[in-house]
């Protein structure tokens, strides 16, 4: 599958700038055509409240909304111009309740969706769990930016963490366009001991193998990360590696027992440092 779609969100976070730049040079590269969704989120109030309030401060929340969105839409056609790619931007109205809903929707017509990090410190509209709804709702893979930026480039030394699940050849299979392009791809094997049934004799080799045929030469790496979990794992050999991109399945367990017990999806979501695509 080639790049042809992409599909960015942004709001009015600091991060979002250098979500559309990695986004435009991402489409850019591929020769993608390139859509800047901006929702409005404006935001909802429960009955009770808004039944309290003036209707002209309602009005004025709302038209601050649509403002930042027109803000935010307007500065990536700005930067967009310095790029070759085609582009174009969609500003959609929806109360902030429902923007993983617009995503989503947006997401089924676009090759790949990019978004951003949560921070806690910048919050976008749609809440904390924005991202893991899109990756679990879209049906398309998912390219999460950290919100500390990009740094030095990005796509040149590719991680992949295969576990043999479904969720994770799913995302080998929709991050072939960035790993072809990779200079140098890793496949790291954590605690194929665990899971037999679900790795060949010498764990990471077939779908190494699968890679080579797509002319992708993959090390592979094994642990058994007894002292770390899989999360920290994965960090750890991202930071020793030097990787500048992740390829991961998102949530191979519910998201409530990732909740309960913590998991791998969970820990790179709130710790990465690097993009992650992910696929569900």
């Amino acid at each position: 599958m080639a790049l042809r779609n992409l599909l960015v969100h942004l709001d009015s976070t600091e991060a979002a700038k250098a979500r559309a730049d990695l986004a435009l040079s991402l489409a850019e590269s591929h020769g993608a055509h390139l859509t800047a969704l901006v929702p409005t989120a404006t935001p909802l109030l429960p009955s009770y409240i808004g039944a309290q309030l003036p209707r002209e401060l309602i009005d004025v929340q709302d038209s601050q909304a649509k403002k930042r969105a027109e803000a935010t839409a307007e500065a990536f056609e700005k930067a967009a111009k310095a790029v070759t790619a085609q582009t174009e931007v969609r500003v959609v109205s929806c109360e902030e309740p429902r923007v993983a809903d617009v995503i989503n929707l947006h997401a089924r017509y676009a090759d790949m969706t990019i978004l951003g990090q949560h921070s806690d410190d910048d919050p976008a509209p749609g809440g904390n769990g924005l991202v893991e709804d899109v990756i679990l709702g879209a049906g398309r893979p998912v390219l999460i930016v950290p919100y500390i930026g990009v740094r030095g480039g990005f796509g040149q030394r590719a991680m992949v963490s295969w576990d043999g699940g479904r969720e994770a050849a799913r995302a080998v299979q929709d991050a072939l366009p960035l790993l072809e392009a990779a200079k140098d791809v890793t496949i790291l094997v954590i605690g194929s001991s665990r899971d037999p049934g679900k790795h060949g004799e010498e764990p990471g080799a077939d779908i190494a193998l699968h890679l080579s045929r797509h002319g992708v030469k993959a090390v592979v790496q094994r642990s058994e990360g007894a002292d770390l979990s899989v999360g920290e794992e994965i960090l750890s050999r991202l930071a020793d590696a030097g990787s500048d991109l992740l390829v991961m399945g998102g949530y191979g367990h519910s998201r409530l027992r990732e909740v309960v017990l913590g998991g791998a999806t969970r820990t790179l979501l709130r710790e990465m440092t690097v993009p992650v695509l992910m696929s569900h």
